[in-house]
C-alpha cells in the first residue's frame, strides 16, 4: 500500500487558513456569556418586581416598552399613562417570552458554535461521549442551514407573540410588517428544506447506481 503523497505548501496554507475561524467562535462564546448575564439580570428584576419592588418594576417595564392604559384630556388627546403600581398578567407574559427568546438565541448561538465548528474548522472527537448532541452525529453544511432556518422561525415567533400582545403599543404597520417579515421568514425555511431534500434525494439515487 502507498503511502500519501505529502501535501504541497500552497494548499496545506489554505487548509490551515479554516483556522481564522476560531476567534470567531471564541467571540461567539463571548456573546453566549453575554446572553447569560442578561437573562439572570431579567429574572432578578423579575423576582423583585413579584415582591413589590417599584424600580425593578419600572427597569421590566422600561424593557419591554410597555405602556399602561393611557390617560386623556377632554379632547381625547393622551396626556399620560396610569402608572403601573404592580406587575400585571401582560407585563409577566411580555418578560416571560423575552426570556424565552434569550433561551432560543442562546440555542441557536451553540448550534452555530458546535456545528460551524465541526463542520468547518475540524472535528471534536465526541464519539461516544454521553452529552453529545444527537443532531451532531450527522452535521454537515446542509443540515446546519436548516437547523439555523428553524431556529430563526422560533425566534421570529416569538418576538411576533410578544409584539401582538403589547399590540397596543405598536402602529397597524408594525404589526402588518412584522408578519410579512415572518411569513418572508417561513417561506425562506420551507425553501432551504425542500432544497435540502431534493438534493438528498439526487445524492442517493446517484450513490444506489453506482
Amino acid at each position: 500500500m502507498s503511502s500519501p503523497s505529502p501535501q504541497r505548501p500552497l494548499p496545506r496554507l489554505i487548509f490551515a487558513s479554516r483556522w481564522l475561524q476560531l476567534p470567531l467562535y471564541l467571540g461567539l462564546i463571548l456573546a453566549q456569556a453575554v446572553y447569560v448575564f442578561q437573562f439572570w439580570t431579567e429574572l432578578v428584576h423579575l423576582v423583585e418586581a413579584a415582591f413589590g419592588n417599584q424600580d425593578a418594576l419600572a427597569t421590566l417595564v422600561k424593557s419591554i416598552g410597555y405602556k399602561a392604559a393611557p390617560i386623556k384630556d377632554a379632547l381625547g388627546n393622551i396626556t399620560g399613562y396610569e402608572p403601573l403600581t404592580k406587575l400585571n398578567e401582560t407585563v409577566l407574559m411580555l418578560v416571560v417570552l423575552g426570556l424565552i427568546d434569550v433561551v432560543m438565541i442562546s440555542n441557536l448561538l451553540i448550534m452555530v458554535i458546535v456545528g460551524g465548528y465541526e463542520t468547518f474548522v475540524s472535528r471534536m472527537d465526541l464519539e461516544g461521549h454521553p452529552d453529545q448532541p444527537e443532531w451532531l452525529s450527522h452535521v454537515n453544511a446542509s443540515v446546519l442551514k436548516v437547523k439555523l432556518a428553524t431556529a430563526i422561525i422560533g425566534i421570529s415567533s416569538i418576538h411576533l407573540l410578544k409584539t401582538f400582545i403589547n399590540a397596543d403599543n405598536y402602529t397597524e404597520k408594525v404589526l402588518l410588517w412584522q408578519t410579512v417579515i415572518h411569513v418572508v421568514f417561513l417561506l425562506s425555511a420551507m425553501a432551504i428544506a425542500y432544497t435540502d431534500r431534493l438534493l438528498s434525494a439526487s445524492h442517493g439515487a446517484d450513490e444506489h447506481k453506482h
